[in-house]
């Protein structure tokens, strides 16, 4: 018998709205870390779909112009995160207090404590943080 790995997909996305990122921090969280949104993908579920059905139940905004960015095991067994930016589409935040203690867009130059370096979570927000930054010098 060959055995195949069953992998869990989820999904990553920082949102970006002009020049600042919508950042939130779960409940899980150490109360000084804020992070971008985050999910399962459901069965028979894309990963756009994931992604906008995620932002939509956590903090009730819609989203265009999705982009995958990068890829990473995450620490749960058997996991993969898979990484996106979207630029905001309208809506006013409204979280989910079961999945986000607090939410809101921050100035790509002003941001509070991130995760670590090296984690898919910042290095999507890097890289955004990177692309406003170039825009603005031209």
């Amino acid at each position: 018998h060959v055995f195949y790995p069953v992998i869990n997909p989820a999904v990553i996305v920082c949102i970006r709205r002009d020049n600042e990122i919508l950042l939130a921090r779960s409940p899980h969280f150490r109360p000084v870390i804020y992070s971008i949104l985050a999910g399962f993908v459901e069965a028979g579920e894309t990963l756009e779909h994931a992604v906008a059905r995620e932002v939509a139940e956590e903090v009730g905004i819609r989203i265009n112009t999705l982009r995958y960015r990068c890829s990473q095991p995450w620490p749960f067994p058997h996991s993969l995160m898979v990484g996106f930016s979207a630029s905001y589409a309208g809506g006013t935040i409204q979280i989910d207090p079961t999945e986000i203690a607090e939410a809101g867009w921050y100035p790509y130059d002003s941001l509070p404590s991130l995760p670590a370096a090296g984690s898919i979570s910042r290095i999507l927000i890097d890289q955004v943080v990177q692309e406003i930054s170039w825009e603005k010098k031209s």
